[in-house]
This record gives C-alpha cells, sequence and structure tokens, in this order.
C-alpha cells in the first residue's frame, strides 16, 4: 500500500499546488510511482479524461509532474461555481447537480465513501501518493466534517506539512497561528513547516525559523524561493489577470470574462517569443489588439450580458468590422452566435440576442457534453487557408447545442474519442472563429501557423520554429521545479517523515 504525504496551507494560494507537484516530480525522478490526490477542488478550470469524465486541473498538472495519465480518483469532488453562493458539484467525473453553499456543507460527509474508495484505488497501484489540501485547515467555521484538510490527513493516516506564503506577509503569524487553531491531535499531525515564496538572504530569516521551531515544536524542513516557474495554477488565484504585460510584436487580448473557465487554453500562446497576451476587463483596456479571444465561461448569458453593459461587446464588433481577428471557444463561441435560448433553467433561463458574429443559434440542455477529440482543421479559405490540414487534440465540455441558419464552413474536423463518433466542429466567417474544443492551441503546429498569419497581417516578419511546444515546455518547467525545490528543501528529513507516517 503506498505512504501518503499531505500539503496544507495557511491560506488560499500559499502553493500547495505547486510545493505538490514539485515532490511528484522528485518522488518520480527518484524512481517512485507517485500519484497526486485532492480530495475536493474548486476550480472553473477542468479537464476531461480518456474515459469522458471532468476532474479539475491542478491535479492533471500534477500527474503530469509525476508522469503518469490523469484519473478522476486524483480528484473525486470538484465544484465549479456559478455563482457566488452556489456550484455545480461534479462526483467522480460525472455532474452530480448544482447546490447552495449551505445545502453542499450539509451533505458533503456522504461524499466520504466516494472519496475514500478513489484514494484507495491510487493506494493500491502506487508507492507514494501527494496530497493537496485546499484553502486553510483552521477555519474554525468549516471545521466541522471536514473532507479535504485535516478530515481527510485523518481519513488517509497522512502526515502533513504546513505551507505559509511569506511573499504576503506575516508567514511567521500565519504558521503558529494556524497551528494554535488545530486540536491537539490535529497538531500531532503536522510533521513539517515550509515558508515558501521567499525572496532575499535567508541568513536574515534563520533567527526567526528558530523562533518558529520553539513556539511550534515543528521543525521547519525548507525555505522555498520564490520560483518563476510557468504552470497551470489555480484558476482563482492567478496572477495572470492582474499581470501587467507590456505589448509585443503581436498583441493578443482574451477578455476576462467574470465566470472564464479553462484559461488554461491560452497558456501555450503565452510562451512565444514576440507575443504578449493579456486579460482585459474594460473596453478601455482592450486597446488595438491583432486578435481577441472570448474564452470560456460557467454562464454564457449572464457573462455577455456583462460584454454589453460595460461597452466590451460594442468594442469587439467594432474591431471585427476592422478585420482583427476574433475567436471564441465554448461559451465565447456560443456568444457569437445570433441568439442563445435557456428553455431549461441551465444558466438564466429565457433567450437573449448573441452578438450576431455567425449565423447560428444555442440552445442550453440539462445533459452535459464531456469529451475529449482529435482531428485536424478543415479546408479553410481566405487568411487562414494555410492551417488547413493542421493536426488538433483537446476536449469539449459544454451544456448546449449549436446550429446554424446558413451554410458557414466548419473549422474541425474531429473524432469524439470517446464514442468513436466522426463530426464537423465550430464556424469560420471571414475573420471570426468559432470552436468547442477546448486545448485546440496546444499543439506547436497550430500555434505557428497562427501566429504567422497574425504577422503577415501585421507586415511584420516572425521567425519560425521558435518555441511554440508546449508540451516540452511544461517537462522544462517541472524539471525545474524539482531542481530548485531539492535545492531549498531538506528531502532527507522530509523522506523520514513519509517513512514514520503518523
Amino acid at each position: 500500500m503506498a505512504k501518503a504525504i499531505m500539503i496544507q496551507g495557511t491560506m488560499s494560494n500559499a502553493g500547495k499546488s505547486l510545493l505538490a507537484a514539485g515532490l511528484c516530480r522528485i518522488f518520480k525522478q527518484d524512481g517512485y510511482r507517485v500519484a497526486p490526490f485532492k480530495s475536493q477542488n474548486m476550480a472553473l478550470n477542468s479537464f476531461i479524461t480518456e474515459e469522458g469524465l471532468e476532474m479539475g486541473r491542478a491535479q492533471v498538472m500534477q500527474a503530469e509532474a509525476a508522469e503518469i495519465r490523469p484519473s478522476v480518483d486524483m480528484n473525486p469532488v470538484l465544484l465549479k461555481p456559478t455563482n457566488d453562493v452556489g456550484s455545480q458539484v461534479i462526483v467522480a467525473g460525472e455532474v452530480l447537480g448544482n447546490m447552495s453553499a449551505r445545502d453542499y456543507f450539509a451533505y458533503k460527509k456522504e461524499l466520504v465513501p466516494q472519496i475514500m474508495e478513489s484514494y484507495h484505488r491510487l493506494e493500491e497501484n502506487y508507492d507514494i501518493i501527494v496530497i493537496e489540501g485546499a484553502g486553510s485547515p483552521a477555519e474554525i467555521n468549516l471545521k466541522q466534517d471536514d473532507i479535504v484538510n485535516m478530515g481527510m490527513a485523518q481519513m488517509a493516516k497522512s502526515p502533513v506539512l504546513l505551507v505559509g506564503d511569506i511573499d504576503r506577509g506575516g508567514v511567521f503569524a500565519q504558521l503558529v497561528g494556524t497551528v494554535m487553531l488545530l486540536t491537539e491531535e490535529e497538531r500531532a499531525m503536522v510533521k513539517g513547516l515550509i515558508i515558501n515564496k521567499f525572496r532575499g538572504d535567508k541568513t536574515i530569516l534563520d533567527p526567526g525559523v528558530k523562533m518558529l521551531e520553539d513556539l511550534c515544536r515543528i521543525p521547519v524542513v525548507g525555505v522555498a524561493p520564490y520560483l518563476q516557474i510557468e504552470v497551470e495554477d489555480e484558476d482563482s488565484l492567478t496572477e495572470r489577470f492582474t499581470e501587467k504585460r507590456e505589448k509585443e510584436l503581436i498583441d493578443i487580448a482574451v477578455i476576462h470574462l467574470p465566470r472564464i473557465s479553462n484559461f488554461t487554453d491560452f497558456n501555450p500562446l503565452e510562451i512565444v517569443d514576440g507575443v504578449s497576451l493579456r486579460y482585459v476587463k474594460s473596453a478601455a483596456e482592450l486597446g488595438n489588439p491583432d486578435m481577441i479571444i472570448l474564452p470560456g465561461t460557467k454562464n454564457t448569458m449572464r457573462d455577455l450580458k456583462w460584454m454589453r453593459q460595460n461597452g466590451l461587446e460594442a468594442a469587439i464588433l467594432k474591431a471585427s468590422s476592422r478585420n482583427v481577428i476574433i475567436w471564441g471557444i465554448c461559451g465565447g463561441y456560443q456568444m457569437m452566435g445570433t441568439a442563445l435560448h435557456d428553455p431549461d433553467c441551465v444558466e438564466e433561463g429565457g433567450s437573449i440576442q448573441g452578438m450576431g458574429l455567425l449565423p447560428m443559434t444555442t440552445t442550453f440542455a440539462i445533459e452535459k457534453v464531456r469529451t475529449r477529440v482529435s482531428g485536424k482543421f478543415d479546408e479553410l479559405d481566405g487568411i487562414f487557408e494555410e492551417m488547413s490540414g493542421a493536426e488538433l487534440e483537446g476536449y469539449e465540455i459544454h451544456m448546449g447545442e449549436s446550429i446554424f441558419a446558413e451554410d458557414v464552413p466548419f473549422l474541425t474536423q474531429i473524432k469524439d474519442q470517446v464514442s468513436g463518433r466522426k463530426k464537423r466542429d465550430g464556424a469560420h466567417h471571414d475573420n471570426v472563429f468559432g470552436t468547442y474544443v477546448h486545448g485546440i492551441f496546444d499543439k506547436g503546429e497550430v500555434v505557428e501557423h497562427l501566429i504567422e498569419i497574425i504577422a503577415r497581417q501585421k507586415g511584420i516578419a516572425w521567425e519560425k520554429g521558435m518555441r511554440t511546444d508546449y508540451a516540452a515546455f511544461k517537462e522544462t518547467q517541472y524539471d525545474l521545479l524539482a531542481e530548485g525545490l531539492r535545492e531549498h528543501l531538506d528531502m532527507e528529513q522530509i523522506y523520514r517523515i513519509l517513512e514514520e507516517g503518523i
């Protein structure tokens, strides 16, 4: 049976996901079969497995670091917020239904058998399981019936490493306060402390580390630096949305919708030299980009209304009339049609007018489409003609069917990897492109064609062969992460903690 070690944090964004990924890569490099696990994740960035099941992308990232295939057993419960007080609840990759926060809090203990079923399956197939907590274990109003922090550690009989974020200040208070708010039994499970995101001269920190150990009577097993590693992060906590990037030769703007989902679709564009990818919330921020992307969203109708109210819709339509490339994915694609209908109140209920960029109507349905796909771009004309036949792969997650009022060329020819059915997806018309396929930019060939086309439109030179292989790039980042953590964590002590358990 596998041994386990759990990463918990003093707060959200303390760096749990990244540290868990780094440990997964280290254990893998050291010859162990290792798997990540998070009993309950809350995120709008999700992923579809080969079986057509849905899970959080953070555990997919960690599985990549461990060099294994993602499985919903690594994230048996996924919460996808639909509004400020409710979420769609996904269990074992399938939609259970929508619940208010209060209803879910009362219900969640019912999910323990499913959580432990998933955990035991991993336990039987791996040597080490790296478990990630959520938020803080010291949320005293939420500790009752906990299934993701100390409650999960107890169920898995896992020692805990508690992580504090020094970059946001008050790290000693974070760690001491968290430990003090734990019960005596819970404190005994915390076997090590980690100070994360440190910048500067560590010798200045040493006296504080000694005092911290004396106060908590728990060893500090590492002071991890602020690592500039480009891997996927939690959607609600990402710095990508607030980071101010200088405009490069090619400027791509992604509309930062209030309920944006699966923005990981655009990470492959961020690594290309000479390309700036910005997230914008207003018409003033939009400026004059070379390409505008309408991303996925958990609530297409509400986010379209938001764009309508703040002037972004008008700004996008004006840019389209100037032949700026407009590209929609999933919910962003649905917005581009002439109308959206919601007879079953999947989102808002009723009907609203779309943006009118494509002669298409979308009707939302209760059943969610979840599948992986592979294929190629269809025979395209106009500026994207040279992308015809380029291979692609990705996945679909949507609740709705789009129907065209007139013939419009399809964007892709794809095969549903779950059912085996072949189909055509999306549409293109002049400078407007739309698709249901998430991950459509993941292949280097697609990114290369896209950037060449935009550069040609601008009349500038772009050097072919520059970095566009996203999968290879991610591998280098996982190795850099492991290297950085090995240098600054006491791995001998962490291995002893792993062996001794609780």
